[in-house]
């Protein structure tokens, strides 16, 4: 495979302002030496001061734009011509989900046949070399597998059972990627990952929730008995991960992307607020320990017992492994959330309230 740090690429990253997108961004303007386009709507998750740090550097542009917006789009391939897309534009949160199907049907399915459709459009004008050098990298997610027993782990052969109306969002743009390379020979490569945490969070996740409100002395909701499974990522590892498969993956295959980390919701909860015991021991009236925040709530609908990743494949094929264990990343994130709480007040200024979200209920929106 040609070495593509020798060279400068222009990569067109969608979703850059979202909290992998720009951890894939901030990597890529740290560590080499491509140029970046940043393709973003700016939704609620959006949030372009995830890049302060990076938004200077002569090799990193913005553009506004929807990826359902075909002439946008089309546009866009045309004015930087990219060697490689990476696709992370994708309504994400499950709760949101339940409650409001259709944005996510009309991103993550509509938005990816039209990246692609333009992708291929792009490709197809290459001169032949350009071409075996182009990579459309598809990044998605480890629910599309759906739900694990007590024993055994998502590979990239396990078959396909989405539970939610995000998976089964992501589900549907897996496939048309696939087909896409199998009918029209786009070089795509897929990665699916467990779940991510760090810094750049938007609160509404498991984590920066938990830390925020244990804060602020606000209750600690945990779904059902807190005993679902999931398998925790540190964000920048996971960077690292996808560059190395879209410079280095080989086209048409698939990597799962996992921590090593299988941890219960009520075992990351209790090391968050142990964490937060440390470091803020002033703690809000009425407790002795954070943990003594934690409350019960109904578990949400079609919820998923466990998830845990086999990641040996790209472990062995291209030499990745996570740098961070469970304790030293959720202690670097705890620490980068109680540094940074002017950007979470910032963020928390717009439409998110950290309400619980994921109930089943008519909406009016």
């Amino acid at each position: 495979m040609h070495d593509y740090n020798s060279t400068s690429k222009t990569f067109l990253i969608t979703g850059g302002a979202g909290f992998i997108g720009s951890a894939v961004i901030r990597y890529l303007i740290q560590e080499t030496n491509h140029a970046i386009i940043n393709v973003d709507k700016l939704t609620y998750a959006g949030n372009l001061e995830s890049l302060v740090e990076v938004a200077d550097n002569d090799r990193y542009h913005f553009e506004q734009a929807d990826i359902c917006d075909a002439e946008a789009i089309e546009q866009l391939f045309d004015k930087y011509s990219p060697d490689a897309v990476m696709h992370l534009a994708a309504e994400s949160h499950v709760d949101r989900s339940i409650s409001g199907p259709a944005d996510f049907i009309h991103t993550n399915i509509t938005g990816t046949y039209i990246m692609l459709e333009e992708a291929r459009r792009h490709w197809m004008a290459l001169d032949e070399k350009e071409k075996t050098r182009f990579r459309f990298h598809h990044i998605s997610t480890d629910e599309v597998y759906g739900s694990l027993g007590a024993t055994g782990l998502f590979t990239e052969q396990t078959a396909y059972d989405p539970s939610s109306p995000y998976s089964a969002s992501k589900a549907s743009s897996d496939h048309l990627v696939r087909a896409w390379h199998r009918t029209y020979g786009l070089p795509v490569v897929l990665t699916n990952c467990s779940n991510n945490y760090g810094p750049y969070q938007f609160p509404e996740k498991l984590i920066p929730l938990i830390i925020l409100n244990a804060l602020e002395g606000k209750p600690l909701p945990i779904y059902g008995a807190g005993d679902q499974i999931r398998d925790w990522l540190y964000v920048d590892d996971h960077a690292r991960a996808l560059y190395k498969v879209v410079t280095e993956g080989l086209v048409g295959e698939t990597y799962n992307i996992g921590g090593n980390n299988e941890k219960t919701n009520l075992e990351v909860v209790n090391t968050l607020c142990g964490i937060l015991d440390e470091r803020v021991p002033e703690h809000p009236a009425g407790i002795k320990h954070y943990a003594d925040l934690i409350t019960y709530v109904d578990d949400r609908p079609g919820h998923d017992q466990r998830y845990a990743i086999d990641a040996s494949k790209i472990m062995q094929d291209l030499d990745w492994q996570p740098d961070e264990t469970f304790e030293t990343g959720m202690r670097k994130t705890v620490n980068w959330y109680l540094d940074n709480q002017q950007w979470c007040q910032r963020v928390m200024d717009g439409s998110y309230r950290r309400e619980r979200l994921g109930l089943i209920q008519e909406t009016n929106s």
